[in-house]
């Protein structure tokens, strides 16, 4: 039985699709049931509730063997410390596998060993020791900048800008959430593994945003530019925007790590191959959802 967790999200719905195409019997955790579709509720057992939560954690890996982990996002006005949402959403089910032997494949940041404060990556690489601390089999997939990220611009690109606070001239390691919900589906069904370990996925391209913005205007025909917002500018925005102000600097510091070059930090040998390059996430991706 695989456990997973965050259903509906990028990832999670992804992977559900490829463990029930494999015969996998699934099992997942979810606030709210309706917001599944149909063939997932159909298709695999449903444990209503949050998986940071103790009873709905041990309720849910009850005979299970496996489990996808993903920490979701904080609430947007009300965030603390990233830290401390991250350590302990994860504490119950870190003591579940460990009491049940249960694999833990997780997502995570890319950057181990990155000596700076680097806000959200650093709770997840907390998270990370913490889990691994309690003896869990566990596989970190070390990710760094989301494709999809883009897809909130959505409005702004078609407005022709991209508006980050990532130096415009600097490469930023990316991946798609496809590939991630492909490795983790291969690990999950392996099932042979053990110990701990880190499995970098970064795509195949290394692009700056520059660079990006104008793979995005010849996949769409038309002008878009990027523009690099001060990271000051960007914290002020967000809290403007309603986000707490623990989040707000959380993110701003994620964002110093990234022009700082916290993906560089760790190693990416032996990772799994991430193929879907920029270029064809926008046009397999991005284009549609612009145009639906």
């Amino acid at each position: 039985m695989i456990v997973v967790t965050t259903p509906t999200g990028d990832i999670g719905r992804q992977l559900i699709d490829r463990l029930l195409a494999a015969g996998e019997a699934v099992r997942v955790i979810v606030r709210d049931p309706a917001r599944l579709p149909e063939h997932v509720r159909a298709g695999a057992e449903v444990v209503q509730g949050s998986h940071g939560d103790a009873d709905t954690i041990a309720k849910a890996l009850d005979g299970a063997d496996r489990m996808f982990w993903l920490v979701p996002p904080a609430n947007f006005h009300d965030a603390g410390d990233a830290r401390h949402y991250y350590l302990e959403f994860t504490r119950h089910a870190a003591h579940e596998a460990a009491r049940r032997d249960v694999l833990m494949v997780g997502v995570t940041s890319l950057g181990k060993g990155y000596a700076g404060e680097a806000g959200l990556l650093t709770a997840a690489l907390e998270m990370d020791a913490m889990i691994e601390s309690g003896g869990v089999a566990y596989r970190a997939l070390a990710l760094p900048f989301f494709m999809e990220n883009l897809l909130r611009q959505a409005p702004a690109i078609k407005q022709g800008t991209i508006a980050m606070a990532n130096d415009a001239d600097r490469p930023l390691l990316t991946v798609a959430t496809q590939d991630v919900a492909k490795a983790a589906a291969v690990l999950l069904l392996d099932a042979s593994w053990s110990g701990r370990a880190r499995v970098p996925l970064v795509s195949p391209d290394a692009l700056t945003p520059a660079a990006m913005a104008e793979i995005v205007s010849k996949t769409l025909g038309s002008t878009v530019d990027y523009r690099q917002v001060a990271l000051a500018d960007f914290q002020s925005m967000m809290v403007e925007r309603g986000a707490s102000p623990a989040l707000a600097k959380d993110m701003a510091d994620m964002v110093h790590a990234q022009n700082d070059g916290i993906y560089d930090a760790e190693a990416r040998e032996g990772s799994f191959a991430a193929e879907t390059g920029f270029r064809q996430w926008c046009q397999d991706v991005l284009k549609p959802a612009l145009m639906a």
